[in-house]
């Protein structure tokens, strides 16, 4: 269960106020793979952060059982000192999971080869992404928190990728993130759009996208429009 509660978020960016979250009071269904979907700069990614516990929101609670996952694939906190095997064994230290399993799985699915043994500020963004998902796999969570992550790679290691976080997903929950309306359908139960502060829940996702298609047009009809 991963309960907001009077969540309030915002920040000033080139001097304009982005609002992510307006007092929103929502729980998300317990082991349901919910799809968060919003535009550009919606804080989408944001909301994942703060569901983590890497980003404070501004007032109010984010209340949760089980475990949750770090957001899926996120690269940008390795050290860039350290080998990609040294990251996932720190990881793995810092949660209690087997180091030497853990790298072994990361090493194998990443098909990073040789460069998994050099330090990650030699790697392209891509080879990080793909360490950062191999990482996460190799993790049990109850919920995890997924942000584009199945877009890394070339369409073989998507497939891959698409077809772990499957498997991963028939155990276990999930809030995904993605620009792909194809993947959420296939990978979703049900869908939140967040559009200006506020979440709107849907409990088919294939609605949640229609909200958000006519949200792209600026064409709203009446019963998708806020109170």
């Amino acid at each position: 269960m991963i309960e907001l509660k009077n969540l309030r978020k915002s920040y000033t960016m080139n001097g304009v106020r982005k609002i992510v979250a307006r007092n929103i009071n929502f729980t998300f269904p317990t082991g349901e793979s919910v799809a968060l979907i919003g535009g550009n700069g919606a804080g989408k990614s944001t909301m994942l952060r703060m569901i983590a516990g890497a980003v404070s929101p501004d007032s109010g609670k984010i209340r949760s059982t089980g475990t949750i996952s770090w957001p899926v694939g996120f690269a940008g906190s390795f050290h860039p000192d350290l080998t990609g095997a040294q990251n996932v064994r720190f990881v793995a230290r810092v949660y209690g999971i087997d180091s030497d399993e853990m790298v072994e799985f990361a090493h194998s699915f990443s098909e990073l080869g040789s460069h998994f043994y050099l330090p990650t500020r030699s790697y392209s963004s891509g080879m990080r992404s793909r360490l950062a998902f191999a990482m996460s796999m190799a993790a049990s969570f109850d919920t995890y928190l997924i942000d584009e992550i199945t877009a890394v790679g070339d369409t073989s290691f998507r497939a891959k990728s698409e077809a772990i976080l499957t498997e991963r997903l028939s155990s276990a929950g999930a809030i995904i993130v993605s620009h792909g309306m194809h993947e959420l359908r296939r990978l979703c139960t049900s869908g939140v759009v967040l559009d200006d502060g506020r979440f709107f829940y849907y409990k088919r996702v294939a609605r949640a996208i229609e909200h958000y298609e006519h949200l792209m047009t600026g064409n709203l009809p009446p019963w998708m429009k806020p109170n």
